[in-house]
């Protein structure tokens, strides 16, 4: 699996302290995504609590999940090639649901494609016709 670290931001991003900085690449290194555990490597105090920290670092911490989904795309197509090669392997069901959950949140999604046959027709309403005033007074 990539890191996020390994892939460049895109996004305006504001400034982080080193701690910060620590805290988020703990939380998706190291922690596996846990936040209480993220912190105390970071070396945040026990008693910080996790909901002020993520209020803080919210857009930082998707756009680094967004990130890690965008670099974990080819291996969830090259996951879904491999099925086709052996298709009788064990957990291939799973493996094929976590690439296309990946691949869905990155974008590459399925087209489906909707041929409609039938004849053309169209209607048209036209308003009436206004009669001339000569007309009315025979």
């Amino acid at each position: 699996m990539v890191s996020p670290n390994e892939v460049g931001c895109t996004r305006k991003v504001i400034n982080v302290t080193e701690q910060q900085e620590a805290f988020l690449n703990a939380l998706f290194g190291e922690a596996q995504g846990n936040f209480r555990n993220a912190m105390n490597i970071a070396g945040y105090a026990p008693t910080e609590y996790p909901a002020r920290l993520i209020r803080q670092m919210k857009s930082e911490i998707i756009e680094r999940a967004e990130n890690m989904l965008a670099a974990n795309a080819p291996k969830a197509v090259l996951s879904m090639s491999g099925i086709l090669d052996d298709p009788s392997a064990l957990g291939n069901r799973d493996r094929l649901a976590a690439a296309k959950e990946i691949l869905d949140r990155t974008g590459i999604v399925k087209t489906e494609k909707i041929e409609h046959k039938g004849v053309a027709s169209a209607v048209v309403i036209l308003p009436p016709l206004e009669e001339d005033d000569d007309t009315q007074k025979d």
